[in-house]
């Protein structure tokens, strides 16, 4: 694949860091179509205010904000008002970040935003301006600007900071995704991302339409530590792949640690969604973790108080976020 940089050719280093890394910024968006949101509209923009006021607690927030529509611009400048966040107006689909964004990456020390191609997750949910959101977002951060000319999401990679990438072939290797293959996708993410090591888990969780992102199913603590998640009750639709997803990674040599799903959880139709509590986002100290019930999300937010003992777990509802298909972490992206 081709690589087209803004910066000096020859021999360079990549790496991207890690969540947990210091970060410059958070980017995310303002849920803004009354079309694609319809009801949850209102309790989806209530859901992302407390997400952005509490990441804002730790650093400046950009979002962007439907430009077109003056009622999306003044429910965003009611609802945000903390001195950390900026509104950007921009022309968007919706409102997931994570995957229509750049991807920001060190190059020879210095930050640098990665844009990849974006196809709708596979050709499923095709918006008007989706995919000029990477460009656009790589433009506003003033950043060297590295194009990457293959089909990538970035809920689809998780990154422990020491070079190992965690993804699935369900995702990376869909057909939908043009991906060209294995070796040509390992090649890809060597090149774009200063991978050393790739790891591949199968397939991701019931009815995510993502094709199986990784934000959904497993994350990284630390070098060489993996989170997943444990079944929830008797009827958890994903018992048998979060079992599966914690062997495979024991199988890598990871050490793995389980925390609780959120159990069933169901649309208006009564079918299993994806709700997960691996889909939290990590701002310097402070981590957003999506709830969806009392019980286990209460738990959920007590083991990962335990495995990142120096950040500050603010759970947060994120039931009607999830009926645009994602959670928090599909909604923003890190700049480092």
């Amino acid at each position: 694949m081709k690589t087209k940089t803004v910066m000096q050719q020859g021999l360079s280093h990549i790496e991207t860091p890690a969540e947990w890394a210091p970060q410059k910024k958070i980017w995310t968006a303002w849920p803004s179509h009354a079309d694609l949101w319809q009801e949850n509209l209102r309790p989806a923009q209530q859901e992302v205010a407390t997400m952005i006021l509490a990441l804002a607690s730790a650093g400046p927030v950009n979002v962007l904000v439907l430009g077109s529509d003056k009622t999306a611009l003044a429910s965003a400048q009611a609802a945000l008002t903390a001195p950390n966040i900026k509104l950007i107006p921009a022309n968007f689909g919706d409102i997931w970040l994570r995957d229509t964004g750049p991807i920001f990456v060190r190059k020879n020390g210095q930050t640098t935003a990665a844009t990849f191609l974006f196809n709708g997750w596979g050709g499923k949910y095709v918006l008007d301006h989706d995919d000029e959101v990477s460009a656009f977002v790589a433009h506003q951060s003033g950043l060297p600007v590295v194009e990457h000319d293959f089909i990538l999401e970035g809920g689809s990679l998780e990154h422990d900071g020491a070079g190992t990438i965690l993804t699935t072939r369900q995702c990376l290797l869909h057909a939908n995704r043009k991906s060209g293959g294995l070796e040509q996708v390992e090649e890809n993410l060597k090149e774009a991302f200063g991978a050393q090591r790739i790891l591949w888990l199968e397939e991701g969780l019931v009815n995510d339409h993502t094709d199986g992102h990784i934000d959904n199913l497993a994350r990284f603590a630390a070098p060489g530590h993996a989170l997943c998640q444990s079944p929830s009750g008797s009827d958890d639709p994903n018992a048998g792949i979060f079992e599966s997803v914690a062997k495979q990674l024991a199988d890598m040599g990871l050490k793995v640690t389980q925390i609780p799903s959120p159990g069933l959880i169901t649309n208006e139709d009564g079918e299993p969604v994806a709700a997960s509590h691996m889909n939290y986002i990590i701002y310097n100290d402070v981590i957003v973790l999506p709830t969806y019930e009392e019980v286990y999300s209460k738990a959920a937010a007590a083991a990962l108080a335990k495995i990142f003992p120096s950040h500050r777990i603010v759970p947060a509802p994120a039931r009607h976020v999830l009926s645009g298909g994602g959670s928090f972490h599909c909604i923003t992206q890190q700049e480092f």
